[in-house]
């Protein structure tokens, strides 16, 4: 914010400006209970409004939310393949704010002031705060990918990562892929959200053509990495069920482990293309739907492109970022190391060794509730503990694998125990089987804790 003074951050351009509601604390709680904002009503911001009142009842906590019901990003690929319907993926806010406790202004964050701690909407509102909280999620950053700069090409080829209409967009596209047609899709670099996610997708539309009775239709995933996390576990469940051959140039397993799988005389459902096999894309066409990259040039009936991640524009345009893109914090309260009394949870904070991911957004959300009770009170924040589990299908309904990871703060950064974190290699059909059970109730239980 070099050439912006704090106190002018996106100020109001409006008249709205001079007629913005003060919802200070004597409109609605007592004068002396402390007033917690969020901004941004996902995961993270959910989790923690409901478990800030739950260890706190007398504090108030106020979502700031563009959205009247929210969007579950986490199995949502799964409505690209007509698995479930938006209303499947779409929870209330309900028991939040009946239940719990947590009262919401649904709009639009338009200003921050973080000298008098202030936080101002589109419709008028200003909210003064105690504490600030920020879960905004993500944005993508199209500007790596030559030919996707415009808004045309952008709305032709979509993310749909970040739930919302672009999956039925995704849905519609899939559709229309002719018989014995090809997807390509892209995942994008590291950091970004739900690592298993792109190659779920991609195992989810395998399974889809194979539904349909294509008997030559193939998924093709162009990737600017060389693995990612469940590979060891997804590759080997991918030569099971679609004729994937395994890259010669990954690294991933052993001789012996590698000795295992099963060899085809042709390409499968599946191909994957890591960057050291020239994986990187070079440039997108989205007219004529094709895709360059260091391998070549391929062309597609569909291209799903998840471009770099960022985080969400809200966090970018209060100066909560630094050059990486992302928002650095202490990693113990995960209080901005930018700006203080603001604290960043969540995909778009930076956070030591936990990925980017619900889960992992959850547990941020449980201890930040904590760490800022203490931090109201006056007192030590504790030490504290965190967890991640993700949950990904290979592509059939019965076919499920997990990571899960226990991390400690270790000179102030997170950091993964080592623990085994995988299914075990050659795992049974059995087990697979398994953790497709634990996957759905997983899916169910998560969001009960969250919402309900």
């Amino acid at each position: 914010m070099d050439t912006m003074n704090r106190r002018n951050f996106l100020k109001l351009t409006t008249a709205a400006t001079a007629a913005a509601a003060s919802f200070s604390a004597g409109t609605a709680f007592a004068k002396d209970a402390a007033h917690v904002v969020v901004i941004g009503g996902g995961v993270g911001g959910a989790t923690f409004a409901k478990y800030m009142k739950m260890y706190s009842p007398e504090t108030k906590v106020t979502i700031v939310e563009k959205n009247k019901e929210y969007q579950r990003p986490y199995g949502s690929s799964e409505v690209v393949v007509g698995r479930l319907d938006m209303k499947d993926i779409t929870i209330s806010y309900d028991a939040l704010k009946n239940k719990h406790g947590v009262n919401f202004v649904f709009d639009t964050v338009t200003g921050v002031d973080y000298d008098t701690r202030e936080v101002k909407t589109a419709g008028g509102t200003t909210l003064k705060y105690d504490r600030l909280l920020v879960s905004p999620g993500v944005s993508f950053d199209y500007s790596q990918i030559p030919g996707m700069d415009s808004p045309e090409a952008q709305s032709k080829i979509v993310h749909g990562w970040d739930a919302g209409d672009q999956l039925l967009t995704l849905q519609k596209q899939l559709e229309a892929v002719p018989v014995d047609g090809t997807v390509v899709l892209i995942p994008p670099p590291n950091p970004y959200r739900c690592p298993p996610g792109p190659y779920e997708r991609s195992g989810l539309i395998a399974q889809w053509f194979i539904n349909r009775g294509d008997k030559n239709a193939k998924v093709i995933i162009l990737d600017p990495k060389n693995g990612f996390t469940v590979d060891v576990t997804m590759l080997q469940a991918w030569n099971r069920l679609y004729g994937f051959n395994l890259p010669e140039s990954f690294k991933g397993y052993t001789a012996e482990e590698r000795a295992t799988f099963k060899k085809y005389d042709k390409p499968g459902k599946i191909q994957w293309i890591p960057a050291a096999e020239g994986g990187r894309v070079v440039k997108i066409d989205a007219d004529n739907k094709t895709v360059e990259c260091e391998a070549g040039v391929f062309k597609a009936d569909m291209i799903n492109l998840i471009p770099p991640l960022k985080a969400g524009k809200i966090a970018l345009d209060m100066g909560l970022a630094d050059k990486s893109g992302w928002c650095p914090v202490d990693q113990k309260t995960f209080e901005s190391t930018i700006h203080p009394n603001v604290h960043v949870i969540g995909d778009a904070c930076i956070a030591g060794q936990m990925p980017k991911s619900g889960y992992a957004a959850n547990s941020q959300a449980k201890v930040a509730a904590l760490q800022i009770k203490a931090l109201l009170a006056g007192q030590e924040p504790i030490e504290p503990a965190y967890q991640n589990t993700c949950y990904a299908l290979a592509g059939r309904d019965d076919y499920g694998m997990f990571v899960a990871d226990f991390f400690r703060l270790k000179n102030g950064v997170i950091t993964r125990d080592d623990y085994p974190r995988y299914l075990p290699f050659n795992a049974s059909d059995a087990q697979y089987r398994l953790s497709a059970v634990y996957l759905h109730a997983w899916m169910n239980s998560f969001t009960q804790d969250i919402f309900s």
